[in-house]
């Protein structure tokens, strides 16, 4: 087997070079990656390098983190696994011994090795990768590797909405019709809730947050966002309102449509400083920051077995391994037509 990964080589130019074939250690598994998922941060990443570059300015960077393929080697301690069987992963590893980690709350181990990002900048866009038995999960038989490599964005959108608290007969509102405001979206259906209420600038998301069940839609290009929330849910406002945008217009608006007492969820990665006003929420109003997921692998991959969860839909891009550059690019350059890129890496 000859393996190669895709390699940042400046920001704004991928390549593929050669590259070793993984150690493979005792409680290891060797996968040989089909699909890998081109998130936000992989986004960010190319265009202007890691949110949290490395000490080392030699330091080899990948890109990638939602994947899944084939098992094709088993360390000699692996018990649930066999060579052929369809797998993805949980891309951050966690310590395992810090307070967080005991707690159950592995996604805030300050420890944690999350694929490409610090302090390995290991990505996922490469032939082969060897994970840890522990952190891989085997498919469902009716699951294919492209919606195991959404797994984990879809995990995102179930973490996000349990920590919500969502249950029939909330009134959400979901500010971003990315990919992670989409599972959000269908997070908060499969967990009852109806009365949803989803907001962007793009019309094509906002079709599919439609199709994918969202009550109503919201074009803030062209309606006031408040005034439409409260015309559909009423003055109160919402119980719940998520913000997946990760920028700072969307976060001054949830003040401004959560209803007293309710819960104010901040699910992307927003840049800077983000005034609140504090007047508009004094009245038992919940802020949350929501960091990755713990916990919902299980959930989430039963979810999407069962079909209550889509995650097939939302690829509107596929790209081949030897179009990384392409891939990224169009990303970037081409937010109004993609909601969802994937890059096939192994037929």
């Amino acid at each position: 087997m000859e393996n190669s990964k895709a390699i940042l080589k400046v920001p704004g130019t991928m390549e593929i070079r050669p590259a070793e074939m993984p150690v493979l250690r005792d409680e290891d598994v060797l996968i040989k990656v089909e699909y890998v998922g081109i998130c936000g941060s992989d986004v960010h990443g190319f265009e202007s390098g890691p949110f949290i570059p490395p000490k080392d300015p030699n330091q080899e960077i990948g890109l990638g983190h939602e994947c899944a393929g084939t098992v094709v080697g088993i360390g000699s301690k692996v018990k649930k696994f066999q060579i052929g069987d369809k797998v993805n992963i949980e891309p951050g590893v966690p310590c395992g011994k810090c307070r967080f980690c005991l707690e159950g709350k592995y996604n805030i181990c300050p420890d944690v090795d999350f694929m490409a990002t610090q302090p390995n900048y290991k990505g996922a866009l490469t032939k082969y990768l060897s994970h840890p038995e522990s952190f891989t999960y085997k498919l469902p038989d009716n699951m294919d590797t492209m919606e195991g490599a959404l797994v984990e964005p879809a995990a995102v959108g179930i973490h996000a909405a349990l920590l919500a608290g969502v249950t029939p007969g909330k009134k959400i509102v979901i500010l971003g019709a990315g990919c992670i405001g989409l599972m959000t979206l269908q997070a908060c259906k499969t967990m009852g809730a109806a009365e949803i209420v989803v907001v962007d600038v793009l019309k094509k998301r906002l079709e599919m947050a439609k199709k994918l069940g969202a009550m109503e839609v919201i074009d803030s290009s062209e309606a006031d966002t408040v005034t439409e929330c409260k015309r559909i849910l009423g003055e109160l406002g919402a119980d719940i309102v998520f913000e997946t945008a990760g920028v700072q217009v969307t976060a001054k608006l949830t003040p401004q449509i959560v209803m007293r007492g309710g819960k104010i969820m901040i699910v992307g990665t927003i840049p800077g400083e983000t005034p609140i006003d504090f007047l508009k929420i004094n009245r038992e109003v919940s802020i949350q920051t929501v960091f990755r997921y713990a916990n919902c692998y299980p959930t989430t991959i039963e979810a999407i077995s069962s079909g209550k969860f889509d995650v097939k839909s939302m690829v509107t891009n596929i790209y081949g391994y030897e179009e990384v550059q392409k891939a990224f690019e169009e990303s970037i350059n081409n937010k109004k037509d993609i909601i969802k890129g994937v890059i096939k890496i192994a037929d």
